[in-house]
């Protein structure tokens, strides 16, 4: 029963630094880019988009499909981010424990 008491101790305090790292996740934001700096895209810790920058060059009617997939590449590039960002934060809370592949947060 000891070893019961110090693991339910062990998964309390788990939880509390997972509720931090949460807390600290969401008020991040991070930013991508895509061609070569013309686009880029804000998302919050959530991954909800927040800003987008688009260089005034690339208002001309005729590049709008171009423009269209820098937006989507920018997002892309900001969501890869955000998931290395989130992965360094977990490491740090689970003392880089190896978690099940493909375990998420849940936002």
């Amino acid at each position: 029963m000891k070893n019961l008491a110090g693991l339910m101790k062990q998964a309390t305090q788990m939880q509390a630094r997972m509720e931090e790292m949460q807390s600290k996740l969401e008020g991040m934001t991070i930013e991508g880019s895509a061609g070569a700096g013309m686009v880029h895209v804000t998302l919050n810790g959530k991954g909800d988009m927040k800003a987008v920058k688009i260089d005034p060059k690339l208002a001309d009617p005729a590049e709008m499909e171009m423009l269209q997939d820098l937006i989507v590449a920018a997002c892309a590039d900001a969501r890869k981010l955000l998931d290395e960002r989130a992965s360094e934060e977990m490491k740090k809370v689970t003392g880089g424990m190896n978690l099940p592949a493909g375990l998420k947060f849940p936002f």
